[in-house]
């Protein structure tokens, strides 16, 4: 299982490449439009995944 954990960082970078999907500016939230807070999401999603892949294989 530990070998397919840096498969996880692969989860951003192809939810980013779908820009047919996010590529819109409705529906909005707290005022910004979709593309800009799909964006924000991944960014913290891939940190949070980039977290959790290193503590996985450090043991």
């Amino acid at each position: 299982m530990r070998k397919l954990l840096p498969l996880l960082l692969l989860a951003p970078f192809i939810a980013l490449l779908a820009i047919p999907f996010y590529n819109r500016a409705e529906p909005t939230a707290a005022g910004f439009p979709f593309f800009y807070v799909w964006m924000f999401v991944w960014i913290v999603l891939a940190a949070l995944l980039t977290w959790i892949v290193f503590r996985g294989s450090r043991a």
